[in-house]
């Protein structure tokens, strides 16, 4: 697009101060502002930030105030807790089967950097000190290459595949791409990883003006993990505006995707039982829930609001609605979001059609900027700005068909969230708690490991206990890491 068609689109746009420093510019300045322009629909960020402003003040209104906000109905929730074992088989089995066929795919929402852990690589790359110092995304790659296993030994085929689908962030991508290739793709055929970036949005003035963070440049932030849904129709690579995340799946003939975030070590990466559950419940769009610990838990609960699903943060409900409890003495609202979710892929390509009906979020803050007269950077000491995010479940009062299903916490949910030492959500309380989750492993299957001992299980033996047959009647004695199920012999 030329330098005069860009001009005129920001002129109508009202946003022609994005030139300012136009003339100043020498010749390699000036196409490197042309191609950031180019790439952003100025118009659909002037309707985003409208709508944003229009939701921030609806929500305000007594009208939204008096919105009611209702516990899940029956018939969308189901719970793995205290519930027959052959409910969750039969989930299982269904969510294997579909896996055997090549009809479920999954997708990592890994754009974050550890950086609150001390690390400036990708939140994924993190090694939570377990004994084989593995990575977040290595964990999640065995869980994945050992669940194929499992399908496959379902149906009699050694082919199976559960492509991988890895969103980025523009910044991390390029070391995200080399750390998988460094560790040649921990044992996954690169074919079936494909990486994407999630999108950003210019930074704004209060009154929704782009702001420069340069002379020759837009500021720009990510526009939050709900921003993925707009990521999947966004060209896969600059080569090739063709091919996207959706005609992939399209192409493999993909019918159901399981989303996750890659901080939690204990995901269940295309979890079978969560992937049959959703089927069998015939949903668009799902989510897995764990259990609220108490009426003040500052955590999002799935809840009705307004008769429309949606996550409902914990200061939107009254102390006293937070403490009710139902029929069997569980909290009323007590479904806690974990970011863990299931589309089918006829969903996810309808999102766009109602996309500009979700209202992104804005966060105020503090926004590097050029003085717009001087042309000199400035670090303001006040708010001066606008970022607008768009989160993964905006998606949710949509759906025509939502479920719900509550899993053990201890088993399935251990967030990396804060720095070494903090003493929750940490790189401490992460390992602890894999541990933990794989000696319950052996021990279920019938060993006894004896106190102090820690062994480390790679998903590459088990993915949830399964396979440990060998073990009934052993007593491990010794720690270590266990690649095989013979390599726990050295352990006894």
């Amino acid at each position: 697009m030329t330098l005069e068609k860009l001009e005129e689109l920001y002129k109508a746009a009202d946003q022609s101060q994005v030139f300012r420093f136009l003339h100043t510019l020498d010749a390699e300045q000036r196409q490197k502002l042309v191609k950031q322009l180019a790439g952003i629909d100025i118009q659909r960020v002037n309707r985003i930030y409208q709508r944003a402003i229009e939701a921030e003040k609806a929500f305000t209104s007594p009208e939204a105030q008096g919105e009611t906000i209702d516990p899940l109905p029956t018939e969308a929730f189901d719970s793995t807790l205290g519930s027959s074992s052959s409910k969750a088989d039969d989930w299982r089995e269904i969510g294997l089967d579909a896996i055997s066929k090549g009809q479920v795919g999954v997708l990592l929402m890994a754009g974050g950097q550890g950086t609150r852990l001390g690390s400036s690589a990708p939140k994924g790359c993190y090694d939570i000190g377990l004994p084989s110092h593995k990575s977040l995304f290595q964990y999640q790659a065995e869980r994945i290459k050992r669940l194929q296993v499992i399908a496959g030994e379902k149906c009699g085929r050694s082919d199976i595949v559960i492509p991988w689908y890895v969103m980025t962030s523009g910044p991390t991508r390029p070391d995200t791409e080399a750390f998988f290739k460094q560790n040649h793709y921990f044992g996954l055929d690169p074919e079936h990883i494909i990486f994407f970036e999630q999108g950003t949005l210019p930074c704004l003035t209060m009154d929704g003006k782009a702001i420069l963070d340069a002379p020759d440049h837009v500021a720009v932030a990510p526009d939050g993990n709900g921003g993925i849904y707009a990521a999947l129709r966004a060209p896969i690579s600059p080569s090739d505006a063709s091919c996207t995340v959706l005609s992939d799946l399209a192409a493999r003939k993909i019918l159901y995707v399981h989303a996750y975030c890659v901080d939690n070590c204990l995901v269940r990466v295309a979890d079978p039982i969560f992937v049959g559950f959703c089927i069998s419940k015939q949903a668009d769009c799902a989510a897995k829930v764990v259990r609220k610990v108490e009426p003040t838990e500052s955590v999002g609960v799935v809840a009705l609001k307004g008769k429309k699903y949606s996550v409902v943060e914990y200061s939107e409900i009254s102390a006293e609605d937070a403490a009710k409890r139902d029929s069997n003495g569980e909290l009323s609202f007590r479904a806690a979001n974990i970011a863990n979710h299931f589309y089918t892929t006829e969903f996810l390509n309808g999102v766009a059609s109602f996309e500009e009906e979700m209202a992104f979020h804005i966060a105020r803050k503090k926004i590097p900027c050029i003085d717009m007269n001087s042309g000199d950077l400035i670090k303001p000491s006040k708010l001066n700005g606008l970022k607008l995010e768009l989160f993964v479940f905006d998606v949710f009062p949509h759906t025509k068909n939502f479920a719900v299903l509550e899993v053990d916490r201890k088993q399935e949910f251990s967030p990396l969230k804060n720095a070494p030492g903090t003493g929750s959500d940490d790189p401490g309380t992460s390992r602890r708690d894999l541990l933990q989750r794989q000696r319950q492993f052996l021990e279920a299957a019938g060993a006894t490991v004896a106190e102090g001992v820690e062994i480390e299980l790679s998903p590459l033996v088990t993915y949830d206990g399964e396979g440990l047959e060998s073990v009934k009647g052993k007593r491990f004695t010794r720690s270590g890491i266990a690649e095989s199920l013979e390599s726990l012999d050295a352990l006894v």
